[in-house]
């Protein structure tokens, strides 16, 4: 990478201790609120494996046994990837899929497997531990030659650079889905966030049992879903005898990442262009789809309403439904560059219409670049079930195509 790999993107917002008890799962809002026990009838992500590529996982946590495949780390990226030195990694498998057992997290996913990948981070202190493990580009190339459908990457940095996207490009041509965290700093300039910001990842935004964007999620025009990732359970540290609540856009995305899953388990036979399809498709929003939110992108995931669908159709299997967007979408200072461009001076993750880069998240009224005024109105906490599960969705956005 052109520079040391920036923070893992999530267990630093907000940190309540929690002591691990059996109300754990209780604590898990969005499990209530995606209706997972119904989605669960259909699927429970079997038979799809999800690399995560984070700070380690460690394998032996009572949520995770025999849920990390240790066998199936490729050697080009094996050294770490079951010693995971920040907790972060593991809170991640965990979310996505996590058996519960124990008292501890409910994956999205119980029924899928995760390969774990160790990235060198610069929270990783140890120089010569952060010299031996991969970079981001070697991590995301070793994920994508394993069996893994799913690469999960909840981490990031403000800087380009093109060896990472040179390696999200080839994991697409392996026919992988990338979901990656937008960041939190949408209140500290809200810089772009790489990989999220690169073509072919999946960038999520974190919202809250309210269905609104998360004030630290940050937002752009790489933002291509949202998801629950305000107050979630985690580890604390890697004691791992105690879970934290904890607001980031690492769990966004890897509750996106579980979506795929259950989906993709349930139809085995879709390709990542069509599991994607339908989860653009499906997604809540009060907005018209070929205007996505720079805050929430095409919306927030709804697995459910794909799985409970017999009749859906998933569009064609070899076209790319963000193909504008992974190739040709220019009209912002937030674009990402072509893999053959220099990296960019400076990229920041808003674009026209948006706003201030700090600006409001959860007002129940703005005006569009072209002069009107848009309301939108803020749904309730009473009101998230009923939201993320299908009934409705509305929440402030912004125009990121003008």
């Amino acid at each position: 990478m052109c520079a040391a790999l920036g923070a893992l993107a999530g267990a630093s917002v907000g940190l309540a201790p929690a002591a691990m008890a059996s109300d754990t799962q209780s604590k898990e809002w969005y499990l209530t609120a995606m209706h997972a026990d119904e989605m669960w009838k259909y699927s429970t992500g079997k038979g799809v494996k999800v690399a995560v590529i984070d700070s380690g996982v460690n394998p032996a946590t009572p949520s995770l046994k025999g849920q990390v495949l240790v066998n199936e780390v490729p050697k080009s990226a094996a050294y770490g990837a079951t010693v995971d030195f920040d907790a972060h990694g593991t809170s991640i498998a965990e979310i996505i899929a996590g058996t519960g057992a124990g008292n501890g997290i409910k994956g999205l996913a119980p029924g899928a497997k995760i390969i774990p990948i160790r990235v060198g981070s610069d929270e990783l202190k140890d120089e010569k531990e952060r010299a031996k493990s991969p970079t981001s580009a070697q991590a995301i190339r070793a994920a994508a030659d394993t069996d893994a459908k799913i690469i999960n990457m909840s981490y990031g940095s403000e800087y380009y650079d093109l060896d990472e996207a040179k390696a999200l490009e080839y994991a697409a041509s392996k026919g992988k889905l990338l979901f990656a965290a937008t960041g939190n700093t949408a209140g500290k300039g809200n810089p772009a966030n790489y990989p999220a910001a690169d073509p072919y990842a999946i960038g999520v935004a974190s919202i809250d049992k309210s269905a609104t964007v998360a004030k630290y999620s940050t937002h752009g025009n790489f933002v291509d879903f949202s998801a629950p990732g305000e107050n979630v359970p985690i580890w604390c540290n890697t004691k791992f005898t105690q879970y934290c609540m904890s607001g980031g856009t690492s769990q966004a995305s890897a509750v996106a990442s579980a979506s795929a899953a259950l989906i993709w388990s349930a139809h085995p036979d879709w390709t990542a262009d069509q599991v994607l399809r339908t989860l653009i498709d499906t997604a809540g929003r009060d907005w018209p789809k070929k205007t996505p939110s720079n805050y929430l992108g095409y919306g927030v995931v709804r697995p459910r309403l794909v799985l409970s669908n017999k009749k859906i159709d998933p569009g064609p299997a070899d076209e790319d439904p963000l193909a504008v967007e992974n190739g040709a979408d220019t009209d912002s200072n937030a674009a990402t560059p072509s893999l053959s461009a220099a990296p960019p001076s400076s990229v920041k993750g808003e674009s026209k219409g948006s706003g201030n880069a700090t600006g409001p998240t959860s007002a129940a009224q703005e005006t569009g670049s072209g002069g009107s005024t848009q309301t939108w109105v803020i749904i309730g906490a009473a009101a998230a079930v009923l939201v993320i599960g299908g009934i409705g969705f509305a929440v402030l956005r912004s125009r990121r195509n003008t």
